[in-house]
């Protein structure tokens, strides 16, 4: 199937690259980049057809992300995190997905998944307030996602999504850090807000694949795991990356000459072309496994089966080890690309921070990840709610 969006998004990629360097000294992604992807159907991908979405697969919308990250990393993290929300605002009561799009389906959510604010039950809904951090690109954004706990009935707690409204937050702005400077991942503040009840998703039902908005939101989209489609969010753009310093690296090695090694040509080092033929193929792999794990998902919803909890952690193992492949990939690049690697303004370079910036990022804690998977192989229980 043709992917409308990634043929015009193609046609943006050299303004994205030329804005590349202006995200990292706004520490946000320029606001014309974000008019162009809007304009491009990028942030409707994932959204339901009701409110004007394009219900597309997560396997295209990857795709897409992957090619902004060739030309900016930053641009691109900020459009696959709030590119992905329209999914998960899917899953949220029909009220609540009305009052995000009914007056403009092109608004956008940001978010802030760790639970570090106080969600206190009231009538009709809770009263929050708190600090989230690292909420990407929420300068775009009018609403936010943000994380909490609740007590439960079994003297526990309950983690629960909360959607909150601009007007009930402030954005402080703390973002001034090495890696994905472009991302504006800046703090949300609340103080006594509230929050109505459909406006909140709990984290038992994300487990269980289900959730209100799957009355009206029927496309088999809204049936896979939370756990595969946010952790790939994250890692597309880490993978994206890495292909952009590939290309980058390719380019520029194809008309270098190592005066220290008697004038050779780059090209013509047998060291450099294992080099490059390991990490195209790190990267091939990290984009097929996301790929075939999304689809295989896909066709179990479409076919109205359950998905099968193997494949759901088998998802969260390769995802993962796609973000290891990448950062290896990027690492050999770098490497292979001596002194003029560390230069800026350098693709490489940029890519190459902002790619370890991402790797980093809960999801892709590399061994919690994998203990799931071997637990689920051993027979022994797993209880995680990014599964």
């Amino acid at each position: 199937m043709t992917n409308k969006v990634l043929d015009r998004v193609r046609d943006l990629l050299p303004a994205i690259r030329e804005r590349a360097t202006d995200a990292d000294r706004q520490r946000r992604v320029p606001e014309q980049s974000m008019r162009e992807l809007t304009d491009a159907g990028v942030f409707r991908m994932l959204q339901p057809s009701r409110f004007g979405g394009d219900e597309s697969s997560p396997v295209a919308f990857y795709e897409v992300i992957r090619a902004i990250a060739t030309a900016c990393p930053s641009t691109a993290w900020v459009s696959s995190v709030l590119g992905a929300h329209p999914w998960q605002l899917a899953l949220f009561p029909l009220r609540a997905q009305e009052d995000v799009w009914g007056a403009d389906p092109d608004t956008l959510v940001s978010s802030s998944y760790a639970p570090t604010g106080k969600l206190t039950p009231g009538a009709g809904g809770f009263e929050i307030s708190g600090r989230w951090s690292f909420s990407s690109g929420c300068d775009h954004a009018r609403w936010a996602f943000l994380g909490a706990v609740v007590p439960n009935d079994e003297g526990g707690a309950e983690y629960l999504t909360v959607l909150v409204p601009r007007t009930d937050y402030r954005i402080e702005d703390v973002w001034h850090v090495s890696g994905l400077s472009g991302t504006g991942s800046n703090d949300i503040v609340i103080e006594n807000a509230f929050v109505p009840a459909h406006r909140t998703y709990r984290a038992s039902e994300q487990a269980e694949l289900r959730g209100p908005g799957q009355e009206v939101n029927t496309a088999p989209l809204y049936r896979i795991s939370f756990g595969a489609v946010f952790s790939n969010t994250i890692t597309a753009p880490i993978i994206g990356a890495a292909q952009g310093a590939y290309e980058a690296h390719i380019e520029r090695m194809r008309e270098r000459v190592r005066i220290s090694y008697g004038g050779q040509k780059a090209a013509e080092d047998p060291f450099a072309h294992v080099r490059v033929a390991r990490a195209a193929s790190e990267i091939d792999a990290a984009v097929l496994q996301m790929e075939r794990n999304i689809s295989e998902q896909l066709r179990y919803a479409e076919a109205g089966e359950e998905i099968p909890f193997e494949l759901r952690v088998r998802s969260r193992r390769d995802q993962v080890r796609g973000t290891e492949r990448a950062i290896e990939a990027i690492d050999l690049l770098f490497d292979n690309s001596g002194g003029h690697a560390i230069r800026k303004p350098n693709p490489i370079e940029r890519h190459w921070r902002d790619a370890h910036a991402g790797s980093v990022h809960v999801i892709n804690d590399v061994e919690r990840a994998l203990v799931l998977y071997g637990r689920n192989a051993f027979g022994l229980p797993v209880t995680d709610r990014m599964i």
